[in-house]
């Protein structure tokens, strides 16, 4: 690969110099000299003295990210082997877990190499590729993978997009094709993977730790509300740990379909729990209208959400979010507020939910709180990257 000289920002180098992973837009003094995605670039001060070294690729987070603080390191094959075995070796105790077998085998910069992250689901494999210039490293990376792991197959999914559009191509590398599903278990539950259809697979694998506190620790005789339900996945955890009902809400119609289907795997009662397929803001609405009180209610919206009536953006609406769903809790009901917006922090967001408790009049306790699960290691320097913020709150 070609590299280039680039200069920093004298206000941005000391952050990169103690760590700091990412190759800010802003903090590169010649950015036109940034042509081809996937070229390497070298850091400079201003006095021309090197940085690190990393990779031009284009995110919304920035223009790539760093790959070596060695000016002499060569990123070829072995450098990346070197790295995902690195990660294998830190998630050993995941592969000889008999009770779960999907997990992260390697997690962007917290494993080092920002933009690529590799899923494990049951022999499976699927790398992310999060802009064009980690995906010019791909036969190096997929090559590496395939000398350290026996597999029953490959797969890929391009999350960056040209001219807007994500890229839409047939997923499979290497192996023997899957029959989709693939069903895997987290925690002797059920889940069915597709990693043919879309961006996502059919459950999000960070909310692990979360979903298993659900049903051992508050589900037993409880009526649940499960918002923003997507694939129903609380809601099966929820049915699993001995709730009364669960009501999972969410506006995509392939919801119902995929909750089921998650139920069915499970051999949980499908006509024992309610599917409604509606606005989440607009079932709140009839809640209340109604005096619906739930046990639990469990809430995971998306950083950003637009339907025909209703916009929503966690760093702006969180609080408004929870003062509806305090109204449908019952007194002494639990609330599992999560957020997966990294533009906020734990601190920030616990504010959102003391707001939201004094502007309705209401007390609470914090019972508990989460973050990612082991396998989807944080780069130390990288706070941002440690995106999930989970906290589970009492009504008192």
């Amino acid at each position: 690969m070609k590299e280039i000289k680039i200069k920093v920002k004298k206000k941005y180098k000391e952050k990169l110099i103690k760590g700091y992973p990412l190759i800010q837009k802003d903090a590169l003094i010649n950015n036109n000299y940034l042509i081809q995605e996937g070229d390497i670039i070298k850091l400079m001060d201003e006095n021309n003295k090197f940085i690190a070294k990393g990779y031009y690729g284009k995110q919304n987070k920035g223009n790539g990210w760093i790959l070596s603080y060695n000016e002499n390191e060569t990123i070829d094959y072995n450098y990346f082997k070197n790295k995902i075995q690195q990660a294998i070796n830190l998630r050993k105790k995941m592969y000889d877990n008999k009770d779960t077998n999907a997990f992260r085998v390697f997690n962007g910069e917290g494993d080092n190499i920002g933009g690529l992250t590799i899923d494990y689901y049951d022999g499976y494999y699927l790398i992310n590729w999060y802009s064009q210039g980690i995906f010019k490293f791909s036969d190096y990376i997929i090559n590496a993978l395939e000398s350290l792991v026996d597999y029953k197959a490959i797969y890929q999914k391009k999350r960056f997009n040209i001219g807007g559009k994500y890229i839409e191509e047939d997923c499979f590398v290497k192996g023997i094709k899957a029959e989709f599903p693939i069903i895997v278990k987290e925690n002797g539950v059920n889940f069915a993977v597709y990693l043919n259809e879309g961006a996502m697979v059919g459950f999000f694998m960070d909310q692990r730790d979360v979903r298993n506190t659900i049903k051992n620790n508050y589900s037993k005789n409880k009526t649940v509300l499960n918002t923003f339900s997507y694939t129903g996945a609380f809601s099966v955890f929820s049915a699993l740990g001995g709730a009364k009902k669960t009501t999972s809400v969410d506006l995509a119609k392939r919801s119902r379909k995929k909750t089921i289907e998650h139920f069915n795997i499970n051999n949980i009662v499908c006509e024992e729990q309610e599917i409604i397929v509606e606005d989440v803001f607009k079932y709140f609405k009839y809640a209340m209208k109604k005096n619906l009180k739930f046990d639990m209610v469990i809430v995971d919206p998306p950083s950003f959400a637009k339907s025909k009536k209703y916009t929503f953006s966690a760093s702006k609406d969180y609080t408004d979010l929870l003062k509806q769903i305090i109204e449908i809790t019952s007194e002494k009901g639990i609330i599992v507020a999560s957020t997966n917006c990294s533009s906020f922090n734990m601190e920030t967001f616990k504010s959102y939910i003391d707001k939201a408790f004094v502007e309705t009049n209401n007390e609470y306790k914090i019972l508990e709180e989460f973050s990612l699960p082991s396998d989807y290691r944080v780069h130390p320097n990288y706070r941002e990257g440690n995106y999930l913020k989970v906290v589970f709150i009492k009504r008192v």
